[in-house]
Order: structure tokens, then C-alpha cells, then sequence
């Protein structure tokens, strides 16, 4: 166990002190306990090092809001216990974490397994909105939720301790370490980088995965030169406590066969440890390489610096769905008034550092009110959940405007906004 500096992570060590170092990177809403299965294997050939994301399994609560900023605290704790180079095998969350280490410091990593990963975690829009649910509702109703997302339902049924200790897991988060692991989510998108992951990487998945399934899996292996695909039968997103013994023979195999030697760094690496016979896997588990189109949009072309600016804070603001909708509907007659709205209302006024956007939504709300705009109101409502207002937080705002803007203008205020927040608060069933 360790203590844990605000720049570090809380990790523990199994395993021989002599042996190289494997690291195993949790997912978002789970501790280093989710590797307990593939831990007593791994220690014969390995020193293992698991650790916990902030404010997970009671971890100092520190949020990180991106995934460069996990990868660096990862790295400063190993450079704590001088730990140079290392395997890595990271589950959905501690999978971007691993390529993150390969695409900036590929001379630290020996070999990589990603595991229910993918270059990008399905929409910001998904990610934000989880984080305005759980800063309304606490993290009970995502806990209550995980087991459908992390395993499949025959599981579930036939396992009801590893259930509850999953909904638990989820339930004893920090739940501002939670929302800034959903912002890192948000922003991830490696997908026109994966060609320079150089080292050789595993990639696993359950075969019924619905978060990050086949699919997913299928790009990362398009798009990384050397990679290999395996696919586990019976299993959904947390595959290594569902196939725990499918999922260790796999990752024994990778990191016994498949470790690159050190960089010329000057750095002093561990060994790697004498390759010894794998433990075969079963034949419907046995890395399969499958090469299959990576799927990488193509960039907007020629627009200027500040319209690339405004398009990213515009769409991290109001959400992919709202832009895309108004960039497919503006044509001829209102393209240009899109392209000025984005270049100067999000790229020029919302770019400037000197508020934050909490604060700029609650200036824009007022200006709603005072002007009567109830579909703007709308939309920025949304907006400022997104940038961290609470619907107590809006309220006290609306409540400003009725004493400045007039009683019946913040009527009709409320009124919107109170459908906005129930349709943005409410947790799906």
C-alpha cells in the first residue's frame, strides 16, 4: 500500500521484488480489486502493481479531468519507486491510460494489453450527461445501473455477490473524482494516432460487450501496427471478473512472448522475465489478428484557428447532438451565420480564459431572460448543467434575473428550465 501525494496514485505491489513490473489499470467506477482473479498467475513471472484511480476504493479524492493527467500521475508514482519501464494491461479508462503511455512515452512501455477499450469511449455527450446525472443524484443511481453495463445478465443472475459488490464499488466513489473520470472520457479521442503505438499490444474483449464491444476493438487493431485481437466468448465490459481464467491465460501468453526491448534511453530497465511455456489458451480464446478499417472521420479543412476553437468549446458546451443538428441544418442562406456564430460567439468570447464557464453561464442565462430568448434558454440551460451548475445553482440564478429582469419574464424562465432539468436530471431506468 502507499501514501498518496496529490500528484500520485494510490497503488500496492504482489509479486517477486526481483521480477519485471506488470501494471494493471482499473475501469471507471472500479478499484484494483477487479484484477484480484489474475493476480496469483501473474505474480509467478511478474511483480504486479495495481492501482486505483482518485477517489476510488478510498483514494484521496484529487480529480484528474483527462487522461494525460492520469497517465502523468501514473508516471510520477512510478518515478517515486523508481519503477522505469514496465508491461501495462488497463481495463476500458485504465485501457486509454495505456495507450496515452505509448503514444507520448513509448520508451517506459515494454508491451501493452487494452482491454474493453477503445480510441474513442462512445460520445462526449454520453459522458457529460452522466456527469450531470450523478452531480443531481449522487452515484446510487449509476451504481444501481453497473451491473448491466459490466456484465452479461446470466452472470448477474448466477453471481449476486459479485453484483452487490460491484453496485458497491460504484456506490463508495467519490462522486467529483467520478465526474472528472467521465470528462476524461469525454475528451478522449486517439483515433488518428493509434499508427504510432509502437509497441506490441494485445486487445481484448467480450464477445457481448455493449460499451466497448468488437467493434471497438476491430479499430484499435486496424489502426495499431503490431496488434492482436482476442475475443472472449460469455463475457461482457468488466471481462476480467466475468472469464477471469480466459483473461489471465491471455494476458500470460502476451506479456510472455510479446516484450520489446528497452529504449536507448540511458535508463536502467528490469529484465524480462525467461520466457516460459504459455498457458495455452482454449482454442475459442486464442488471439486471432484481424485487420479491419479503421474508422477515422475525416477533419474539417480550411477553416481558420479561431472557427477550430469555437467548434470544440461550442460542441463540449451544447453537446455533439445540438451542433451536428445545427450544422446540418444551416445551408446556404444561414452557413455564414453559423460559421460567425461558432468563429466569434464560441471561438472569441467563450475562449477567453478570463471566466470560467460556470460563470459565463450563468451571465448567458441572465441575458436570456433579460431578452425573452426561451429557446436559447433552453439549450443553455443544458449548457450550464454541462459546466457544472447544480439545478439549485440555476435556480438561484433564475431567482437573480426575476429581481433585475422582471417577474414575468423569470416565469416563463423557470418554466422552461424546469423541463430542461427534469429531462436532464431524470436516471434512465
Amino acid at each position: 500500500m502507499s501514501e498518496t501525494p496529490p500528484n500520485t496514485l494510490q497503488y500496492r505491489f504482489d509479486g517477486p521484488e526481483d521480477a519485471p513490473v506488470l501494471i494493471l489499470g482499473p475501469s471507471l467506477g472500479t478499484t484494483w480489486h477487479m484484477w484480484d482473479r489474475q493476480v496469483p498467475e501473474l505474480t509467478r513471472q511478474w511483480r504486479v502493481l495495481r492501482f486505483d484511480l482518485p477517489g476510488h476504493g478510498g483514494a484521496p479524492a484529487h480529480p484528474a479531468g483527462s487522461v494525460a493527467e492520469l497517465a502523468t500521475r501514473l508516471l510520477a508514482t512510478l518515478d517515486a519507486i523508481g519503477v522505469q519501464r514496465f508491461g501495462y494491461a488497463g481495463c476500458a479508462l485504465g485501457g486509454a491510460i495505456g495507450i496515452e503511455l505509448a503514444l507520448r512515452h513509448p520508451e517506459r512501455l515494454a508491451s501493452l494489453a487494452l482491454v474493453a477499450a477503445s480510441p474513442r469511449f462512445g460520445t462526449a455527450d454520453e459522458f457529460r450527461q452522466r456527469g450531470v446525472i450523478v452531480r443531481t443524484n449522487g452515484l446510487d443511481p449509476i451504481a444501481r445501473t453497473s451491473p448491466d453495463r459490466w456484465f452479461t445478465g446470466g452472470f448477474a443472475a448466477a453471481q449476486p455477490a459479485i453484483t452487490e459488490w460491484a453496485v458497491q464499488m460504484v456506490r463508495t466513489t467519490d462522486p467529483g473524482c467520478y465526474i472528472a473520470a467521465c470528462e476524461a472520457l469525454a475528451s478522449f479521442d486517439v483515433r488518428t494516432e493509434l499508427g504510432r503505438v509502437g509497441v506490441p499490444t494485445l486487445v481484448l474483449v467480450g464477445s457481448d460487450d455493449q460499451v466497448t464491444g468488437p467493434a471497438e476493438a476491430r479499430t484499435l487493431v486496424a489502426g495499431i501496427p503490431d496488434a492482436r485481437l482476442a475475443v472472449v466468448p460469455g463475457a461482457s465490459h468488466l471481462v476480467p471478473v466475468e472469464q477471469p481464467a480466459a483473461v489471465t491465460d491471455l494476458l500470460v501468453h502476451h506479456f510472455s512472448t510479446a516484450w520489446q526491448q528497452p529504449y536507448d534511453t540511458g535508463q536502467t530497465a528490469l529484465p524480462a522475465a525467461p520466457v516460459s511455456p504459455a498457458i495455452a489458451a482454449a482454442p475459442h480464446v486464442r488471439p486471432v489478428a484481424e485487420i479491419a478499417p479503421a474508422a477515422v472521420p475525416a477533419q474539417p479543412a480550411g477553416q481558420p484557428d479561431r472557427y477550430e476553437t469555437g467548434l470544440k468549446i461550442r460542441r463540449e458546451v451544447l453537446g455533439d447532438a445540438h451542433v451536428d443538428r445545427a450544422l446540418a441544418e444551416a445551408e446556404g442562406f444561414s452557413g455564414e451565420f453559423e460559421e460567425f456564430v461558432t468563429r466569434y460567439a464560441w471561438g472569441e468570447i467563450w475562449g477567453r480564459p478570463g471566466l470560467d464557464r460556470r460563470t459565463r453561464s450563468c451571465v448567458t442565462l441572465t441575458a436570456l431572460v433579460a431578452g425573452g430568448h426561451l429557446e436559447e434558454l433552453a439549450f443553455h440551460t443544458r449548457a450550464a448543467l454541462r459546466n457544472g451548475l447544480t439545478p439549485d445553482e440555476i435556480k438561484e440564478v433564475l431567482l437573480q434575473a426575476a429581481v433585475y429582469c422582471g417577474v414575468p419574464a423569470a416565469n416563463s424562465a423557470f418554466r422552461v428550465a424546469r423541463q430542461v432539468i427534469r429531462e436532464e436530471t431524470t436516471p434512465a431506468e
